[in-house]
């Protein structure tokens, strides 16, 4: 993630590479994975693994997810959790750094 050190990390614009994901009656979000691949195709052959992941998020992640349009900054996005959670969501802007840096290091999201 060099280019995130070089510039503010807020001001990056989100998009999503995991289109697929599911919500549950409480708003909760689960993104399904699809566990492509010579060695997931063994292991859902010998194994039973399934063909499809689950990753579930918190209540923040869950908010967020549905927001990320591939349009609108880290920032803007902050700006809604804040007036969403209130104080329950601080700190805000390291929470967001970091929830961003996970969901991009795991190729969910690219920031552009």
């Amino acid at each position: 993630m060099s280019k995130v050190s070089q510039q503010n990390l807020l001001e990056f614009v989100p998009q999503r590479v995991i289109e697929h994901f599911s919500t549950d009656e409480k708003g909760m979000v689960a993104l399904e994975i699809e566990n492509k691949g010579v060695f997931n195709f063994i292991a859902q052959k010998l194994f039973k693994k399934p063909r499809i992941s689950y990753i579930h998020l918190d209540e923040m992640g869950s908010f967020i997810w549905p927001l990320i349009d591939g349009e609108t900054n880290i920032m803007v996005l902050g700006e809604k959790v804040k007036e969403h959670f209130g104080e329950k969501c601080e700190p805000l802007y390291p929470r967001l750094g970091k929830f961003f840096q996970i969901l991009e290091s795991y190729k969910f999201i690219h920031l552009k």
